[in-house]
């Protein structure tokens, strides 16, 4: 009877490769084309103007790409649950990696409250019905598909993710058409948006700087792809596969999307956004189209999106605190690192998923009041996840360098971001977070909006002046009991890169996967190349 309960017990406590690469490439794009694209860019127009809008969002994409790349670099290496986070502690430092955890485990919760609120603002466009009801029925819908097999989540991901891909492509077809004549008013629009009162640059500097977090927002989930390598089968062919043909493919349909958008719709559009509500761009593009029907249709592909989002941030944020759990030491209870036979954590899932009860606070502050609170908090998040991808990077290559090992033993190797990549990020981040707070000052200072782009910064510190303080307490009892000496400062636990381990969780590929990978069809090279 023990013999036979043991192989499960260990299974208890591991997630399951099983996602496929044609599911981890939909997962990416799931994660970033969602809530961000279908209404935060509205939000982004509004406040900043169609210029403001195109460089923020080519800006970050290209700061967004380099981030990916070097991701992939350690991702590939080491594909373990936690991602950048598991490696800010291994190479960076333990505390720092203890808040950067919590933090973005955070962010993913709040992401979920953000996608609950935004179905709320979808279906603004139908009805002022009680919508929170639909909230509650989503998260319901939510929560049983992530406690079903990582597989089911897969596969669902992988077909809402196709849809939405296919619905920016008619958008942009369909957008094009629009802004040469193809319109209710067989108008030409052009550029006549660009040429308006207050455009192209919206509400001058701080406008424009307040885009960067809205951007942050909409490209936020690419980082997640580090976060599905603990349950992708064969990395380190499929990770490099991902990182490489998918992201540019977002980045097209990005700059294309907000292109168009500001060509084809005012800033000053009614109820675009505002306090109590926020409409699709999307939507209106649509509408210009002249039909009605197919303006609800795209308002129920919005809505599916904002499930593929919300199931996403979900599934991450488990995993992130699943990761937590399982490091050694834990930075989290050990009843997260639970999981049952199929491989799903439940207690990380139900703790991350109680989070959501912050969109039902619509109710008395506004959907699309709190909407944009929640976005600036996750969009900062975001770019503290994207800066300490950067640090952990750079100091990753300094050690393996440091430690005499060949740059050909790395499995991927993004040989055009060194030595400029990761300092690059650093310090053009850093810039970001520090600046796009200006509107929140000058000219009058708002206090709800100034915490929403900056509270995550003492939290920050908070946590990780908590985590060395604990650690210290523990250094400081094992000294006492093996009368071995204390460290002289214990205010600090930076990684020495020349003894960090760099051969723990490095992937080794399996004889089968190996052949399975050999064994792949020129037409299903075709499909991945196409899809």
């Amino acid at each position: 009877m023990t013999d036979n309960a043991k192989p499960v017990e260990e299974n208890r406590q591991r997630l399951h490769r099983e996602l496929s690469a044609r599911q981890v490439q939909m997962i990416a794009i799931a994660g970033t084309i969602g809530t961000g694209l279908f209404l935060g860019t509205g939000r982004s127009l509004a406040q900043g103007g169609p210029a403001s809008i195109l460089i923020c969002y080519g800006i970050i994409g290209f700061i967004v790409y380099v981030t990916l790349l070097l991701l992939g670099e350690m991702a590939t290496q080491y594909p373990i649950a936690g991602s950048f986070n598991t490696y800010a502690t291994r190479f960076v430092s333990p505390a720092y990696g203890f808040a950067l955890s919590w933090n973005y485990w955070f962010n993913d919760a709040v992401s979920v409250a953000s996608d609950l609120t935004a179905a709320q603002l979808v279906l603004e466009y139908w009805t002022d019905w009680h919508t929170w009801v639909i909230s509650l029925l989503f998260w319901v819908f939510l929560v049983a598909v992530n406690s079903a097999h990582v597989r089911t989540y897969g596969e669902l991901e992988y077909w809402l993710s196709s849809l939405k891909v296919m619905t920016v492509v008619v958008f942009i077809i369909l957008g094009i058409l629009v802004n040469i004549g193809v319109n209710e008013d067989h108008r030409y629009i052009g550029s006549s948006n660009w040429r308006i009162t207050g455009a192209p640059f919206v509400g001058g500097f701080g406008g424009f700087a307040k885009v960067f977090v809205t951007a942050s927002f909409a490209y936020g989930g690419t980082e997640s792809l580090g976060i599905t390598a603990g349950e992708t089968k064969n990395p380190s062919k499929n990770m490099p596969k991902v990182v490489k043909f998918v992201f540019w493919r977002i980045l097209l349909f990005y700059i294309l999307s907000v292109f168009l958008i500001g060509l084809n719709i005012p800033w000053d559009y009614p109820n675009l956004s505002n306090k109590t509500t926020t409409t699709s761009p999307f939507t209106i593009v649509f509408q210009y189209a002249g039909s009605k029907v197919a303006a609800s249709f795209m308002n129920t592909v919005i809505l599916s999106s904002v499930l593929s989002a919300g199931n996403h941030a979900l599934f991450a944020g488990s995993r992130v605190l699943y990761g937590l759990s399982v490091t050694v030491p834990p930075q989290a209870p050990k009843i997260f690192s639970w999981t049952t036979h199929r491989g799903v954590p439940i207690p990380a899932l139900i703790l991350t998923s109680s989070i959501s009860i912050l969109c039902f606070g619509s109710s008395f502050i506004g959907s699309g009041q709190l909407w944009g609170w929640l976005q600036n908090i996750v969009g900062v998040s975001n770019q503290i996840a994207w800066l300490s991808i950067g640090l952990a990077s750079w100091r990753f290559r300094k050690a393996w360098m440091r430690q005499g090992r060949s740059l050909d033993e790395l499995k991927f190797r993004p040989a055009w971001t060194w030595p400029w990549g990761p300092p690059f990020v650093v310090i053009t981040v850093t810039s970001l977070i520090l600046i796009q707070g200006w509107s929140s000052i000058i000219p009058t200072f708002s206090i709800v909006d100034f915490v929403s782009l900056y509270i995550e910064i003492p939290i920050m510190v908070g946590m990780y002046l908590a985590w060395l303080t604990f650690s210290h307490r523990n250094a400081t009892k094992t000294a006492a009991e093996t009368r071995s000496p204390t460290k002289a400062f214990p205010w600090s636990d930076i990684v020495d890169m020349n003894t960090v381990d760099l051969t723990t969780d490095e992937y080794v590929e399996r004889l089968a996967e190996s052949a399975e990978a050999e064994c792949q069809t020129i037409l299903r090279r075709l499909y991945y190349w196409f899809a």
